[in-house]
């Protein structure tokens, strides 16, 4: 019935679309998403959706009007929406515990609407591509890298998951992880180089240079909130998302 009408919001997103290919809608920066409705809910209480986890993607795309690519979706853009998603749907107000210093449990609420965009060094993005360069500093190596989108995330999950079928007993969520990230080792762009040099040459020391810059460039929203209980201490802490972020009647 088109003299139904459902109100919708301009989103922002944190990478400002500078890292997207110019002929996505998402290199605008912004996205327009619809207010929550009654039938989106019936989303959120979706028994599949919850149990294979992906209602909150499932979600979202509901909500998104802009034709876009989900899968093309920088991780840091999609926390942005899912803030978006939250406020439009059940309001500004999130209320959570935590606990603290003293070990005592705390209520607090923050105002979603009040939180910023992480800063980064936008002078070290070209627009339209999302590659970025590294000179390993124990090694020497150079590399290139990317920021993960949604889809990269999807990927790393599937094969997480298939190589703790074959072995149980080990993990490798951070070599995979970098195999996903890392695009090239000195200007060596095969598959198979790189997970080469992952698997059996990237020095520990060298890992972690990588992902503490990967986490300084990374455009995403801050989710970071200061308590106002005299016992903390600390510059803040994360902003717990737990079960009542969407679903607000489960109590705080």
């Amino acid at each position: 019935m088109s003299e139904f009408k459902i109100p919708t919001e301009t989103v922002t997103l944190p990478s400002k679309g500078l890292l997207y290919p110019e002929t996505s809608p998402l290199a605008k920066g912004e996205i327009e998403m619809r207010y929550m409705t009654a039938a989106h809910e019936d989303i959120l209480t979706n028994s599949n959706y919850l149990k294979n986890g992906t209602v909150i993607d499932k979600l979202l795309k509901a909500l998104i009007v802009t034709d876009i690519d989900y899968n093309e979706l920088l991780v840091g853009d999609k926390n942005a929406i899912m803030i978006a998603a939250r406020v439009l749907g059940y309001g500004k107000d999130y209320p959570f515990k935590y606990v603290n210093e003293r070990n005592q449990e705390i209520e607090a609420t923050v105002d979603l609407s009040k939180l910023k965009d992480k800063v980064v060094n936008e002078s070290l993005f070209k627009r339209g591509l999302n590659e970025f360069s590294f000179t390993l500093p124990h090694s020497g190596n150079n590399v290139t890298f990317k920021i993960l989108t949604h889809g990269d995330e999807q990927k790393i999950d599937a094969e997480i998951k298939g190589l703790q079928k074959v072995k149980p007993e080990s993990s490798s969520d951070v070599t995979t992880r970098l195999k996903y990230i890392i695009t090239s080792v000195e200007s060596k762009r095969d598959q198979k180089d790189i997970r080469e040099f992952i698997d059996n040459y990237l020095i520990a020391k060298d890992a972690r240079a990588l992902r503490e810059y990967y986490s300084q460039i990374s455009p995403d929203i801050n989710l970071v909130f200061k308590p106002e209980d005299d016992s903390y201490t600390g510059e803040g802490m994360a902003i717990p998302i737990s079960l009542n972020f969407f679903w607000p009647d489960a109590g705080v």
